[in-house]
């Protein structure tokens, strides 16, 4: 089926649909921006991009175009575990620059991966300082 005609089946009803305060939002694990829209479907597209967490890294899931009739190998996921401006590098080879798989989803993709860098960091804890002056000495 054509991803067009795919999409006219799915964008009203699928079970990935979130409908909150009259937007619709999507759930899928291939949806960059998890926006219920045909760009970053990942249902209706056969080429579709997916950025998600991995133990320590991130990890990239693309679709091969030619693979839909067999599941298991329509995925190839990569695992990349280096430094925030390596990974946004790697990232934008992926899925655009190097490949030209999905040169659109290049800005949502590396936004994703840093924002997922960006929740692996530890919290800095920061001592307390000792408060200074008389009023703090009254108290």
């Amino acid at each position: 089926m054509s991803s067009e005609l795919v999409w006219a089946i799915i964008k009203n009803n699928n079970s990935f649909l979130v409908k909150r305060q009259g937007v619709q939002f999507s759930s899928e694990p291939s949806n960059l921006m998890n926006v219920n829209t045909f760009k970053y479907s990942g249902l209706a597209n056969y080429k579709s991009v997916g950025v998600n967490a991995a133990a320590r890294g991130v990890r990239v899931t693309l679709n091969k175009a030619g693979k839909q009739q067999n599941p298991s190998k329509a995925k190839n996921a990569v695992v990349i575990a280096k430094t925030r401006r390596q990974t946004s590098k790697s990232v934008a080879n992926l899925v655009a620059r190097a490949t030209k798989y999905r040169p659109d989803l290049r800005a949502a993709a590396v936004a994703r991966a840093s924002a997922i860098i960006s929740s692996q960091q530890p919290v800095k804890v920061h001592a307390k300082r000792e408060s200074k002056g008389v009023r703090a000495q009254k108290a």
